[in-house]
């Protein structure tokens, strides 16, 4: 029997469409790879992520520092063992039952993981809108006091005379810290089904979480700067990868059981010598991004 012709004749022409979608979509992968690589040689040359770290180390080495922590220490630890415990008493193994399906025998490590990234989530949200709100408020003015930005530090609150920083914090004028609202938990859970994707999906996950997180280590210097939120939006993006690599760090720090507590504080003054050394760089910061700024402060050297 003879070929229909014009089954013939749109035969290339339904190669040349499958051709044109190839090609668009490895434009895109082209391009998405591209701007992935910007934003990591941004975040590298930012070197935002060591900010954590620098935070542990000015912690452990500033003993004025401990008061806020210690003082909530207490009360930290039994509001995270019991949400540990209870989240691997009910949660783990339904969980695990749901991710075996996907991951294979990967699902015993990945669901670990879910359920200390969900704890860490219900903590830190619970101690800062409840436990630790003060606690880190006073701690991130008191290291910007002990690094010299103690005038900045005035337009949020009272600064009293003396030689230790957290005791020349005053009455607060202004309290930043937003609570746990309903936008931040729709998008927890619109990210919760990246776990079903073995290994990657879990990664993508907290990489989602941490982004969060990173936008949000600021919140009190912003306030302090008295920026608009229109002028808040437009440095986070112009600056989304170093705050992203901050957060990833912090995240990760912030998912260790038990110990959690004591790097969301350490994650706090490192957002504090940061904006401190942002501070010390450029005071309005109205068309630097921090790669710039460290560039500008190797200039300086």
């Amino acid at each position: 029997m003879a070929d229909n012709p014009s089954s013939s004749a749109e035969q290339p022409k339904r190669n040349r469409m499958v051709d044109s979608v190839g090609d668009k979509a490895q434009q895109v992968l082209k391009e998405d790879y591209q701007k992935a690589k910007v934003a990591a040689l941004e975040a590298y040359k930012s070197r935002a992520y060591l900010y954590p770290i620098k935070g542990i180390l000015y912690f452990l080495s500033h003993r004025d520092l401990w008061k806020p922590f210690v003082s909530r220490l207490g009360p930290y630890l039994i509001l995270s063992v019991s949400v540990v415990a209870g989240m691997f008493t009910f949660t783990y193994v339904p969980q695990l039952a749901l991710l075996v399906f996907v991951n294979g025998p990967l699902a015993v490590f990945s669901t670990v993981l879910l359920v200390l990234n969900e704890s860490s989530t219900i903590i830190n949200n619970l101690a800062r809108n409840w436990l630790l709100e003060d606690a880190i408020l006073d701690t991130f003015d008191g290291t910007l006091v002990s690094r010299g930005s103690t005038e900045l530090v005035k337009e949020g609150r009272e600064i009293k005379p003396g030689n230790n920083p957290m005791s020349k914090l005053g009455k607060i004028l202004k309290n930043p810290f937003q609570k746990f609202g309903p936008k931040a938990i729709i998008r927890y859970l619109v990210y919760l089904p990246l776990n079903l994707i073995p290994i990657v999906g879990t990664v993508g996950f907290v990489l989602a979480q941490s982004r969060d997180r990173g936008q949000s280590v600021h919140n009190r210097y912003f306030q302090l700067k008295n920026w608009p939120s229109s002028r808040t939006s437009d440095w986070l993006k112009k600056n989304a990868a170093p705050y992203a690599s901050f957060g990833i760090v912090a995240t990760l720090l912030e998912m260790i059981p038990l110990a959690s507590m004591f790097f969301t504080y350490t994650n706090t003054v490192g957002a504090a010598l940061w904006a401190a050394d942002i501070e010390s760089l450029n005071t309005t910061m109205t068309d630097e991004t921090a790669p710039a700024l460290r560039n500008a402060a190797k200039d300086m050297e």
